[in-house]
């Protein structure tokens, strides 16, 4: 009978309902979890006749469930203590491969294995693009995310230098003013030498001397074009020599046996400016770089806002070695949830394009943090509220109808 199967439509799409508030409410503390709802569609009507006008007189069969929608808006980000928690703000996944089946995650909760695999917290591979000699390739194949866990990185030895600072052009300076300046520098070992740099005032206006040396005993042999003559404008900016950097300084013959330092001096900043300087004031010499280092041990990664992981070492360098992927589909209700906070690509959500973070509508990364559950405990609540009240009307109109067929049967008897 109609009066009982339609309440019965009732029961089960808000048991349905309720099932989805409860699996939401359980997962409140689920990282990356997405809320969703339950909405209803009513069933088929079946034609019983028309009125006087020629409408027709219709009775609904009930209700059933429509769909189960999710909401995919950003949950609120709080910052970790650990390298491993990454969070993404905004559009997109995280691009994951689950046993050689490609899906998507919000959960950024990473572990690193023994191997120094990255993966998710249920172990699957957490994709990206990888990077060779520290330059990532966004246009490469999709790799699952290695790091150098154990790993020693070699040495590099310094091929350039550069310092910033000024030479006093008073009168007050003598010639045969010597302003020193010294740099810690690394051969091909890694070993460090402390590299000295001697600027002289010359008798002529305008003009320094410099000379470039390591400690004694560092080097055997004579070094090569570690001296020269700079010259300066009226402005105080370096006139001459007019090349970006000193001719190239070798060290040969070091000690413990590394190969020949050969190192350039920039003498022009990337917008054309002097590093150094000749006007009236103190003479200093600061803010110097060089590009070598020693050998160090991997200490652990951290990662960019454009997904950019990168290997710390005990040396202080940190070396890009991948980018996360993030996956974004056409449609994202489409996408089927498969367990463990995972997505998969179907033919109603579109197959899944890959990016980078930042890019075009792709949400930014933030390391050190992870991305909570968007679920709004008080309008679960309410919802909770309806989805009762409404399962104890449906169970009214059954015990009602009970009633009425219990009074036909007493009627007959």
């Amino acid at each position: 009978m109609p009066s009982f199967s339609i309440p019965l439509t009732g029961l089960e799409s808000d048991n349905t309902a309720l099932n989805t508030i409860a699996n939401n409410l359980a997962n409140m503390s689920t990282t990356g979890f997405k809320t969703q709802t339950t909405d209803f569609g009513n069933l088929f009507y079946q034609q019983v006749g028309e009125n006087g006008a020629g409408d027709p007189i219709q009775i609904g069969s009930g209700v059933g469930v429509a769909q189960t929608e999710t909401d995919f808006s950003t949950g609120s980000i709080a910052g970790t203590n650990s390298s491993n928690d990454v969070a993404l703000n905004g559009n997109g996944f995280f691009a994951i491969d689950n046993a050689g089946t490609m899906e998507l995650t919000r959960a950024g909760d990473f572990t690193v294995s023994e191997t120094g695999a990255l993966e998710t917290s249920g172990g699957a591979a957490v994709m990206g693009y990888p990077a060779v000699n520290g330059v990532v390739n966004p246009n490469a194949t999709l790799t699952a995310i290695n790091l150098p866990v154990g790993q020693t990185q070699e040495p590099s030895a310094t091929t350039k230098l550069s310092f910033t600072g000024n030479l006093d052009a008073s009168s007050a300076t003598p010639a045969g003013t010597v302003v020193p300046t010294t740099i810690q520098v690394y051969d091909s070992l890694g070993v460090a030498h402390t590299l000295t740099i001697n600027f002289t005032k010359t008798s002529t206006n305008n003009q320094w001397t410099y000379s470039a040396s390591l400690p004694t005993g560092d080097a055997s042999t004579a070094s090569v074009n570690t001296s020269g003559t700079l010259t300066f404008s009226s402005t105080g900016q370096l006139a001459s020599p007019a090349t970006a950097s000193l001719p190239t300084f070798y060290f040969t013959g070091l000690s413990d046996g590394a190969n020949t330092l050969a190192m350039s001096m920039a003498t022009t900043s990337s917008t054309g400016t002097s590093l150094i300087t000749q006007v009236s004031g103190a003479s200093a010499m600061s803010a110097s770089t060089q590009n070598g280092y020693t050998s160090g041990v991997y200490t652990g990664f951290e990662t960019s806002s454009d997904g950019t992981i990168s290997a710390t070492y005990s040396n202080g360098i940190s070396t890009p070695i991948a980018q996360l992927a993030v996956g974004n589909v056409a449609n994202e209700q489409g996408l089927m949830q498969v367990g463990g906070n995972a997505y998969m690509a179907t033919l109603s959500s579109g197959t899944t394009a890959y990016g980078t973070a930042g890019e075009g509508s792709n949400g930014v990364i933030e390391g050190s943090s992870l991305e909570g559950s968007n679920v709004d405990i008080s309008a679960q609540f309410s919802d909770l509220i309806v989805a009762q009240r409404a399962f104890e009307a449906n169970s009214k109109s059954i015990t009602t109808f009970d009633t009425i067929t219990n009074e036909i049967i007493n009627m007959i008897h």
